[in-house]
């Protein structure tokens, strides 16, 4: 992304006037947009160094067809389906979505089972999708969540980032057969999805990388589509934050009632909720 994309703050309260300046930003771009504006979408990681990449990026699956992804999740569908309990019915027959996504150009977003590779999203399963949420706070406590990553000498500063993802800042897209994002957000039975306010995007292209003079839909890289830095579409923001910032913002966080528990609703996130009220946030306290 470029440079002047990034921005370094030295605390949170800095970090939250830069919100405010946000905020003013989209107000100006509606009153002077002839379609609606998309809203920001937030995206914590707690290692500035990091890309953005998707869960199915880091598994090495980096360009994967999406037909052949459509195919492995519905053939895993039967198993996950017995031990959640939980049902997908809408999910197109293997062929059709192969026959659909070589000749339609409009069929990837009409085709993709949004709502249940969402929930295979969030219980771990490498997914293609990229989640954000519309809260800038619950994005800071996932930069955060985690005490800081140790010291490297490829990435000497001990600093989390919040990304800020403003996908139509005129109100609309121009569309090409390189990679772009799609943004999408399903109606799903998965209750992490409706806790954690999330949003996602995916990015794809419509292109012919075979030997047979065939155009077909296959993941791509966000960060391709970040580096081309416009200022009309996909824009992309990157607040680096102090992790020494940690235990201060996460005392905030867990006084909105924004922690691990809230946004996960398990056993081991109330844990985990406990052990940082008890070890880490009382003994800063004290």
């Amino acid at each position: 992304m470029p440079e002047n994309n990034i921005i370094e703050v030295n605390t949170w309260e800095e970090f939250e006037k830069r919100l405010k300046d946000l905020q003013e930003m989209h107000r100006q771009a509606e009153s002077s947009a002839w379609s609606p504006v998309s809203r920001f979408l937030f995206r914590g990681q707690e290692n500035s160094c990091w890309p953005l990449t998707t869960t199915l990026e880091r598994r090495g699956r980096e360009g994967m067809l999406v037909a052949d992804y459509c195919h492995l999740i519905s053939d895993v569908k039967p198993e996950i389906e017995t031990f959640t309990g939980l049902k997908w019915d809408d999910l197109p027959a293997y062929p059709e979505i192969k026959k659909s996504l070589r000749e339609e150009y409009d069929s990837f977003g009409r085709l993709l089972p949004y709502d249940y590779m969402v929930h295979l999203r969030h219980h771990g399963f490498p997914s293609p999708l990229l989640d954000w949420t519309k809260s800038p706070y619950i994005a800071a406590f996932f930069a955060l969540r985690q005490a800081p990553p140790p010291r490297k000498a490829d990435c000497p500063e001990k600093r989390v980032s919040i990304y800020v993802y403003w996908g139509t800042p005129t109100g609309s897209k121009t569309r090409s057969n390189s990679p772009e994002i799609y943004s999408c957000t399903p109606r799903v039975q998965t209750p992490r999805h409706d806790l954690q306010q999330c949003e996602y995007t995916i990015c794809a292209a419509f292109d012919n990388n075979s030997d047979q003079d065939i155009y077909e839909w296959r993941f791509g890289r966000h960060e391709e589509v970040f580096a081309r830095g416009k200022s009309d579409q996909d824009v992309l923001l990157k607040y680096n934050i102090p992790a020494t910032e940690r235990l201060k913002v996460l005392k905030l966080l867990d006084d909105r009632n924004i922690n691990a528990f809230s946004l996960f609703e398990s056993e081991e996130s109330l844990m985990e909720t406990v052990a940082l009220r008890e070890l880490d946030l009382r003994e800063g306290d004290s």
